[in-house]
């Protein structure tokens, strides 16, 4: 089962050794987390991925005090570049406008597909910091990403290759619903950075569940479930 950090607590320990803390906050989006009420020094978002909303743009925000952004500016900017073009910038601003809605849509939906995994006989974990868990301090929701294993009955290829409203991707938090096993992730990484070397199981199955509603997509995995199982 996952452990979601108590990032107040992570935050307090890395200022007390006088290290700057840094966090990834895509997951979790401003709605569900505001790292920097918790004292966090930088917080970093993919912004093409539940800010964005909408899987049509490619963008990243950065956020934190004064003097860490102005320093960022001025030593990584003029070398990396950092500017968005009009357009992205519109189609944020559009994501945000919706943003709270949808990542109430994207949890509800997300607790209640992965309760139903938990259920069945060919699952054996289910890896979502909702389920059976207490939320740390500072964290108030979760996401529609999260992953779960099946047994040695199921074929995982065929899977997801029998699912209709989940696409085969990689690149999760717009609308659509998303899988990807993680036998590709430890089939083509390559390094230190590779699945395998992390032990991720070649069983585990990752999801972003979407907006297409519970019903049809339980009804989309109970399908391919059926069509990948001793056959």
């Amino acid at each position: 089962m996952i452990e979601p950090h108590d990032v107040t607590a992570l935050a307090a320990l890395a200022r007390a050794h006088g290290v700057t803390s840094a966090i990834d906050n895509s997951w979790a989006t401003p709605v569900f987390q505001q790292p920097i009420a918790q004292g966090v020094d930088l917080v970093i978002h993919s912004a093409s991925k539940y800010i964005g909303g909408h899987s049509d743009t490619v963008a990243g925000v950065i956020a934190g005090g004064a003097a860490l952004i102005s320093a960022i500016r001025t030593r990584i900017c003029p070398y990396f570049g950092a500017k968005l073009a009009p357009f992205e910038a519109w189609l944020l601003l559009r994501g945000l406008r919706t943003l709270p809605a949808r990542m109430q849509a994207h949890q509800t939906a997300g607790l209640e597909i992965g309760r139903r995994l938990a259920g069945l006989k060919e699952v054996t974990e289910v890896h979502h910091s909702g389920l059976g868990n207490r939320l740390p301090p500072g964290l108030y929701g979760t996401s529609g990403l999260f992953s779960f294993a099946f047994d040695d009955t199921v074929d995982i290829p065929a899977f997801c290759d029998a699912l209709r409203l989940f696409k085969l991707g990689v690149s999760w938090g717009g609308h659509e619903s998303l899988v990807v096993p993680a036998l590709i992730a430890r089939q083509q990484a390559a390094g230190p950075n590779s699945a395998a070397d992390f032990g991720v199981s070649e069983r585990i199955v990752r999801l972003h569940i979407g907006l297409e509603g519970v019903e049809a997509l339980w009804a989309d995995i109970k399908v391919a479930l059926s069509k990948a199982v001793g056959g």
